[in-house]
């Protein structure tokens, strides 16, 4: 009987083993978390818009949402500098340049703009800017002004790249002053 007893005692525990080996071991808690959500652009808008500031606006927002988001375009701005098609990014600046109040003197450049480097810089207009003014232009001397007088006056620049076909400005001039350029709206 000892030896029954001993037996099914020696069964058992291998048959505890067996199951406990055989046992699949439990994985490792997966932590689901919600989707992420896309953070709110924040963007200083400044210029020519009715409330200029900081704004929080939705992801995948364009200049235009900028502009009604700060109450829209003022009278004297000049919104055709800008494209407003252009998506933002997170901490953007945004600046829509402003006409000149002073219309009545084209050499003063009928539109004002920020530059990269945050300077404000008067546009010159060269369908109309007299040969001092062109003069002024980086790289140009008063035989080019003349130049591009000249052929303003058969047909008028409609595009900045035009001024190229000028005699005397080529790709790198065009370049250094392409910054300062504006055929008018």
């Amino acid at each position: 009987m000892g030896d029954l007893f001993l037996g099914i005692l020696f069964g058992l525990l291998i048959a505890g083993l067996i199951l406990l080996v055989s046992k699949p071991r439990p994985g490792q808690a997966v932590l689901l978390r919600p989707p992420p959500t896309s953070s709110p652009l924040i963007i200083n808008i400044d210029g020519g818009v009715q409330v200029p500031g900081v704004y929080e606006l939705p992801p995948q927002s364009r200049i235009q949402d900028a502009v009604e988001a700060a109450g829209g375009f003022l009278e004297h701005s000049s919104p055709g500098s800008v494209n407003l098609a252009a998506l933002i990014e997170d901490g953007a600046h945004i600046y829509i340049p402003l006409k000149n109040p002073d219309l009545n003197d084209p050499d003063q450049g009928d539109v004002v703009i920020l530059s990269p480097a945050g300077e404000f810089i008067s546009l010159i207009n060269i369908n109309q800017a007299s040969l001092e003014k062109l003069i002024e232009l980086p790289g140009i001397g008063p035989v080019t002004a003349e130049k591009i007088i000249q052929y303003r006056d058969d047909r008028p620049f409609t595009r900045i790249e035009d001024i190229q076909n000028v005699p005397g400005i080529g790709p790198a001039t065009f370049n250094e002053i392409k910054i300062y350029l504006t055929v008018g709206e």
